[in-house]
């Protein structure tokens, strides 16, 4: 799905510009970023050796994605780098379009600029704008930052996943799944 860009002013001054990713221009760009945000973080739901698709198949996923009605991916550039992205994935099944999942990933030094914010109430007003009626997402227990975001958006917790994820250190984490109405 398609959407007019728009600039945000971020919290140290600087514009924003939060816009469908250009499958020929973000390709690489993004592959770089995904492998950053993973190291960054041990709250995203791959490790960096999981990363590993070609600047071709990032290519296709972009293209595919920007012409799929049922999927919306943004990303955040700022000073000409991609500093976040984030994605709306909308149920094709009749008993369940109603509701969307979300994702989102944002470089560890774009925290705290309100770009992460501006990034969900995007996908939030594109949600509304296609007649949902709830959102979705899960996160890895002890992301105290992501879950602050979450709320603060409206999402509240509705089930947790025990030991749904497993890290290489043997340590077990459950997903928690929250929503938020429309």
């Amino acid at each position: 799905m398609l959407l007019n860009s728009r600039e945000i002013l971020v919290k140290d001054g600087r514009t924003g510009v939060l816009r469908n990713p250009d499958p020929e221009a973000d390709a690489v760009a993004l592959i770089r970023h995904l492998k950053r945000i993973v190291t960054e973080t041990e709250f995203l739901l791959r490790y960096p050796e999981e990363c590993d698709w070609t600047e071709a198949q990032e290519r296709k996923i972009l293209s595919e994605s920007n012409a799929d009605e049922m999927r919306l991916m943004l990303v955040c550039e700022i000073e000409g780098e991609i500093a976040g992205m984030c994605g709306l994935s909308m149920n094709r099944q009749i008993k369940f379009r109603h509701r969307a999942s979300l994702d989102i990933g944002l470089q560890k030094r774009f925290w705290n600029l309100g770009i992460g914010t501006a990034m969900l109430e995007a996908l939030t007003k594109a949600a509304k704008a296609r007649g949902l009626m709830q959102l979705e997402l899960e996160y890895i227990e002890g992301n105290a930052r992501g879950r602050a975001l979450y709320e603060k958006m409206g999402f509240t917790e509705v089930a947790r996943h025990p030991d749904a994820v497993r890290f290489k250190d043997g340590s077990m984490r459950s997903l928690v799944f929250m929503m938020k109405k429309l």
